[in-house]
């Protein structure tokens, strides 16, 4: 087993995906934060709901939507340039958003995905119809999901990991965002609560390898194996604990919508967590 976490990922282009409601408005100013802490470039993207025989019925009608989704991403972006920040605004046309917010980021090569959540749910309710859990599943770069009135973190980021090369993906983000926001950093391994003993030491070594690079990057760091049932259960109440107010894990990178309904821990965290989730993707 390696003694060092894998530098997978990057910040250095970030897709704001936004539809101008207030439900937007916590990721448009995150994304803002972020770009500026990163000193990435921005992409401030639309989509127009739209398909051919519609347009072909009102043309006027989906005229008057793209102009004034232009304008309203125009507004987020001149507030971004105002700020020094590198901007681009991306205006797509589709029946289904995710899919367009999906392919603009696979365009633009975007290291990363902001968007909101428009509220809290249950957990079948979210995989079925919300398109930010659908953009996660289809998604090849990392996502950063924004609850209404939450922001960037100003407390503690917690990281889970498992000690596999996605658990150690996510380790390294936490850290790098860690250090970006000057913030203390717990993170956890969660194994059965009959574990045996290679369980633990497995979960210990891969805990092991963040606080080493936690501590290289010079950050106050925080370790814990712990023993419980349902591992996003035991993520959200450590979260609440230790006063997290963004949850990091890793993922698998583009999957299947028949995969993604079948649920996993990082959707399940997604769809409870009070505080903003950065879903962190890796290739398989």
């Amino acid at each position: 087993m390696t003694e060092a976490l894998s530098p997978v990922g990057r910040f250095q282009t970030i897709l704001l995906a936004t539809d101008g409601s207030e439900f937007s408005a916590a990721a448009e100013q995150a994304a803002r934060d972020m770009a500026a802490r990163c000193e990435a470039r921005l992409l401030v993207t639309r989509v127009v709901l739209t398909n051919p025989e519609y347009e072909a019925l009102v043309p006027d009608r989906v005229q008057q939507a793209e102009k004034a989704a232009q304008a309203e991403i125009d507004v987020v972006a001149e507030q971004a340039r105002s700020a020094g920040l590198q901007v681009e605004t991306v205006l797509r046309h589709g029946a289904d958003p995710y899919h367009e917010v999906v392919r603009a980021a696979d365009e633009k090569h975007a290291d990363i995905i902001v968007m909101g959540r428009r509220a809290r749910s249950d957990l079948a309710r979210m995989l079925v119809g919300d398109s930010t859990a659908k953009v996660i599943g289809l998604a090849s770069c990392s996502v950063l999901v924004l609850p209404r009135d939450t922001r960037m973190p100003g407390s503690r980021i917690l990281v889970a990991t498992d000690g596999s090369r996605l658990g150690d993906a996510a380790a390294f983000s936490a850290v790098k965002l860690a250090q970006m926001c000057s913030l203390p950093l717990t993170a956890v391994s969660v194994i059965p609560s009959d574990g045996g003993d290679e369980q633990r030491r497995d979960a210990q070594a891969a805990l092991t390898r963040v606080e080493a690079a936690a501590r290289e990057a010079g950050l106050q760091v925080e370790t814990r194996v712990e023993a419980g049932g349902r591992p996003d259960e035991v993520i959200l109440e450590i979260a609440q604990d230790c006063g997290a107010d963004l949850l990091v894990l890793g993922s698998h990178g583009r999957t299947g919508l028949s995969r993604l309904l079948m649920g996993s821990v990082s959707e399940r965290v997604l769809g409870h967590a009070k505080c903003p989730v950065l879903v962190v993707k890796a290739s398989v």
